[in-house]
């Protein structure tokens, strides 16, 4: 198997670099469904009736911020090439 490497040395790049890739593209589904998660908790927080629903809507709230935070940190410390996020991509 050792051959392979000489026979086809871009091979191992390219599945590097989409192995990378699929990554990336993880991630940017991970922030954007952790920022929806954060709007929805805002939202829900906005609708809360009575101290229970209060109380939960504000720990669903620091839950997701905390994710959102989490995957901003992990995106970032990444150092990969982001590309600029416009419109519903924009994280």
């Amino acid at each position: 198997m050792k051959w392979s490497r000489w026979l086809w040395p871009d091979r191992q790049s390219k599945e590097r670099q989409n192995s990378e890739e699929l990554e990336r593209r993880s991630l940017q589904n991970e922030l954007r469904d952790a920022k929806r998660e954060w709007e929805n908790a805002l939202r829900h927080f906005d609708c809360a009736l009575g101290e229970d629903h209060v109380d939960y809507a504000i720990y669903t709230i620091k839950a997701a911020e905390k994710r959102y935070e989490m995957l901003l940190r992990k995106a970032k410390a990444s150092n990969k090439q982001w590309p600029a996020w416009v419109g519903e991509d924009a994280v």
